[in-house]
């Protein structure tokens, strides 16, 4: 039986890469348990691509296998709920969770993901992950050749229009408020035949989180069936902030080539330290983590 006040790993969210974690740990033997509360970022896309093996699956679908094949470890055990503090201890750390359930360990891993800052766009949330998309390498090829718009401006929305554009030939791109490209930019996507609406928007209208349309502050519309955006966004947990770890300044989790944060035994994974987000980069950053941790217990051991 799993002692819960004497864990050699606690990973802090029970998506792909805290799976993945998780199951490089078990299959290492080591006592570990999965904090998850059951409300992945993702959880509103119907579908996930460009992942070998797992093509065209639902996310719902990925992680709920990935936790049957992990929980096969006898050392691996898992606690729905939210983790809320952290503490050092003498040994290692204690997570408390909602519900004031204490757990110890040696070792921190935060697999716990970004939250994305919806634009104050009526309809916005409605659509994101759905036809509001923020990766092409996930989705693109989904929407490819369709009437495409994409939220953004000056320098990065320059640089992600040419990222987009030859996923589609309409494109338009919605500065939402006077551009600030430059008269080069600009230029250059006149040369591709990519529209620039300045206009701010109103809203989008869609069929259950499907758009069809942009309807703009001057009552005007734009057809569209898919829109690239890249919201803002912020930790999902502040419990390592709470502890020191320090944040890059894009707001990553600062962490070294090993996935060790600034905090001694503290280590992150996945969305919260890296600004590729993919399902498949996630579990190769969980899988290496685990081991890494797996490397520190066994120096600290022999």
């Amino acid at each position: 039986m799993t002692d819960f006040k004497n864990l050699d790993v606690i990973i802090i969210g029970g998506s792909y890469s805290g799976l993945a974690a998780a199951m490089s740990l078990g299959r290492a033997l080591r006592h570990v348990l999965v904090i998850d509360s059951g409300k992945p970022c993702n959880q509103q896309t119907p579908h996930s691509h460009n992942f070998i093996t797992q093509d065209g699956n639902t996310p719902a679908q990925i992680r709920i296998t990935a936790q049957a094949q992990v929980a096969r470890y006898h050392t691996v055990s898992f606690y729905k709920g939210l983790a809320i503090r952290g503490a050092k201890t003498e040994s290692g750390y204690e997570i408390i969770t909602e519900r004031k359930d204490t757990f110890t360990a040696k070792k921190l891993l935060f697999a716990t993901g970004l939250k994305d800052l919806m634009p104050d766009i009526p309809g916005f949330a409605e659509c994101w992950g759905i036809s509001v998309i923020h990766c092409p390498y996930c989705h693109g090829y989904e929407v490819r050749n369709q009437k495409t718009g994409l939220l953004g401006n000056g320098d990065a929305g320059f640089e992600y229009v040419r990222m987009i554009a030859h996923w589609t030939q309409d494109l338009t791109l919605f500065t939402n408020g006077p551009s600030t490209l430059t008269p080069a930019q600009a230029a250059k996507l006149a040369e591709h035949r990519i529209a620039l609406v300045e206009t701010e928007i109103q809203s989008l209208q869609h069929n259950q989180g499907k758009i069809t349309e942009v309807i703009l502050k001057n009552n005007s519309a734009v057809e569209l069936n898919a829109m690239y955006a890249r919201p803002k966004t912020v930790q999902h947990s502040t419990i390592p902030q709470d502890l020191g770890c320090e944040l890059t300044e894009p707001g990553f989790l600062k962490v070294d080539m090993f996935q060790k944060t600034t905090v001694p035994g503290v280590y992150a994974s996945g969305d919260n330290s890296v600004f590729a987000r993919s399902v498949a980069s996630a579990v190769a950053s969980g899988t290496f983590t685990g081991a890494a941790i797996n490397k520190e217990l066994i120096e600290e051991e022999f």
